[in-house]
Order: structure tokens, then C-alpha cells, then sequence
């Protein structure tokens, strides 16, 4: 599986995700996709970035948009995060870290002085054709919703 272009087909997964769904890319056609990886639930800057999705929920729908969080945890933390924030839209559980490789965001972090491997912080839009439009990386959480939905409107 190579990493998605811009101006590209995005490669088919089916990953799985809350509700006790899954996620099919090409059964998506027609709609636009937000997929946004996020290190980790219920952390405070995951959390804002959750909310700002979730406060500008009905703009995306209106825009034909369906959001998608990722991270690395497991189906029962991404439960209780999506209960807990009342996020209308589903979570990806990729504890394999399939989607992750398939976007490639999994990158050298420093915490405390420390390096380990983890999820940076990244947003992909796909429009209804199913191909790459915009991608953003190194996300930094404030206005980051809002800049998104924009370039969504303008598709």
C-alpha cells in the first residue's frame, strides 16, 4: 500500500471503527472524507480537536462530509471517549497501526526529552471521488477545524 497523493486515488481499507461498524473507503463514494489521526483519547489537545469536529458537525454534513478520528486505541477506550464528548461521527480503532502506515503518520516524537515512535497529528480530506485533495501535518489544534471545513466548501 503506498502513502495517498494529492490529486490521487486514495488505496481501499476497511478499517474498524465505534459503534460496532466498519469503515469500507470506496463504499464512501459520494460523500467527502475527513480522516483525522489523532495521538490519543481523552488527552486535552485530542479532546479540543474532537469538540471542534463535533461543534462544527452539521456545517461538514452540509458539505457532504463525513469525519473519521484515528488512533492507536482500543475499540473499548474509543467508546467511552466518544460517549464521553458525544462525538456524532465514529472513531477508528488502528492498534496495528495499518491506516496509520497507509497515511504515514506514525513519526519520531520527543516527550520529556524522551523518543518514541507515535501518531503526529494529521487531517486528510477525500473528496466523493475517493482522491486525495488536501492533507494536512504537524497539526496544531486551534483554527485547525475551521480551516479544514473551509476547504471543504470549496471543493
Amino acid at each position: 500500500m503506498s502513502q495517498p497523493i494529492i490529486d490521487q486515488a486514495v488505496t481501499d481499507f476497511t478499517a474498524p471503527a465505534t459503534s460496532e461498524t466498519s469503515v469500507t473507503l470506496s463504499e464512501l463514494k459520494g460523500s467527502n472524507i475527513v480522516i483525522y489521526f489523532y495521538p490519543k483519547d481523552s488527552t486535552p489537545g485530542c479532546t479540543t480537536e474532537g469538540q471542534d469536529f463535533r461543534d462544527l458537525y452539521k456545517e461538514f454534513q452540509d458539505a457532504k462530509t463525513v469525519i473519521f478520528g484515528v488512533s492507536r486505541d482500543s475499540m473499548r477506550a474509543h467508546e467511552n471517549f466518544k460517549a464521553k464528548q458525544s462525538f456524532p461521527f465514529e472513531l477508528i480503532s488502528d492498534p496495528d497501526e495499518t491506516l496509520c502506515k497507509l497515511f504515514d503518520v506514525i513519526k519520531l516524537k520527543k516527550l520529556y526529552g524522551k523518543e518514541h515512535m507515535g501518531i503526529e497529528r494529521s487531517t486528510f480530506l477525500i473528496d466523493a471521488e475517493g482522491v486525495l485533495r488536501k492533507e494536512w501535518r504537524k497539526v496544531k489544534v486551534k483554527e485547525h477545524v475551521a480551516e479544514v471545513l473551509a476547504a471543504v466548501q470549496a471543493l
